[in-house]
């Protein structure tokens, strides 16, 4: 909004010419969204507060794990209504809005978000959140309705781009709406898994937010994407903006989400955040590098598919608990010690994926 309202006056004001660098506007909408969340903090809190929307601790009847949290009882919840907000309003702001990739994954995140909330204000009124199937069937949805979206416009790219081959291509036509749902479903669901602790979901997002800004700013620069031997996305260098607000967002909320934390996410952050940065990752086609961007929300969830399959198939657990972070709480680790050693791991998989833009 701010682009299309100063940079035409920027023939009469000079210094006005500012806005339309991405790298500027990225910059402000950081800032921006950050601001956005610790001054509304206090606001949402008590709004939160006054409507009893608290967490309610349900480890499935697991009484060790339950021990562990019966101090988190109480504790505010939906706090991802203020991270989404800040994103979507900075977003608006900040990005230039005759993008198209911008408006998708507005869409995106309001979609999930949506679902989220449906879910945490279930699971608060009734104890038990949405079904499982009932989540899965909504997300599968979502994403197709999403990637109809996508695959209409024909100015987007329906092709598979792989990591460490430059040669190799491959287009899925119509059938990349099935893709499109299925990397929204995985993404989603990762982050909602490995939001368990406090700060290390939001500490996963933002690790992947900063590899996406620098991602989608050289897919979407002629001269850079070439050198390095990967896609042009033609106006995909707006999605940094979007990532720095994210990124922004997401910092803020780290603050009072740090342990003990004041607020968790809850479901309306968690799966909108997740389907915010695989939408990222499917535009700059780079979808296969979230296995490797995303590691910690990939180790996360094989651990509860792991866990899940053993014990079907063996009648045995691999896993102390699952997700990954509650077996090592049983094993004495302190739950900060987790936190801050899964954030080291997501770094290590960050510069990993940043060696790929050589690896061609």
């Amino acid at each position: 909004m701010i682009y299309h309202l100063l940079y035409p006056l920027s023939k009469y004001i000079s210094v006005l010419n500012v806005t339309k660098y991405i790298t500027f506007r990225g910059g402000c909408a950081f800032i921006t969204s950050f601001l956005l969340v610790m001054l509304f903090w206090k606001f949402v809190i008590a709004w939160i507060k006054k409507l009893q929307f608290v967490e309610r601790i349900d480890m499935y009847g697991y009484k060790p794990l339950e021990s562990l949290y019966s101090e988190k009882k109480g504790t505010p919840t939906m706090g991802g209504v203020l991270i989404l907000s800040s994103f979507i309003l900075t977003t608006l702001l900040w990005a230039r809005l005759d993008n198209y990739f911008i408006w998708v994954v507005i869409l995106t995140a309001s979609f999930l978000g949506a679902l989220g909330l449906q879910d945490d204000l279930t699971k608060i009124k009734t104890g038990k959140g949405l079904t499982r199937r009932d989540k899965l069937f909504s997300q599968i949805f979502i994403g197709l309705i999403l990637g109809f979206l996508i695959t209409l416009n024909r100015n987007i790219s329906t092709t598979w781009d792989f990591p460490f081959f430059k040669r190799v291509v491959v287009d899925l036509s119509y059938f990349y709406i099935f893709w499109v749902a299925l990397v929204i479903v995985a993404t989603s669901n990762a982050v909602n898994l490995t939001d368990g602790l406090d700060g290390l979901a939001i500490g996963g997002v933002l690790t992947n937010a900063l590899i996406f800004t620098v991602f989608s700013y050289v897919a979407g620069n002629v001269k850079f994407s070439h050198y390095l031997f990967i896609p042009f996305v033609k106006g995909a260098g707006e999605l940094s903006v979007v990532c720095l607000a994210l990124m922004g967002a997401g910092l803020g909320f780290l603050w009072f989400n740090a342990h003990p934390a004041e607020i968790f996410m809850g479901d309306v952050g968690a799966l909108s955040l997740g389907g915010v940065i695989g939408m990222i990752a499917l535009f700059i086609k780079k979808e296969f590098l979230l296995i490797i961007t995303g590691g910690l929300f990939v180790i996360e969830t094989l651990s509860v598919i792991l866990q899940i399959l053993s014990v079907r198939l063996r009648g045995k657990k691999i896993f102390l608990a699952a997700p990954l972070h509650h077996h090592f709480q049983l094993m004495g680790w302190k739950e900060s010690k987790v936190t801050v050693r899964f954030w080291i791991v997501s770094a290590l998989f960050a510069v990993a994926a940043l060696l790929t833009l050589k690896l061609r």
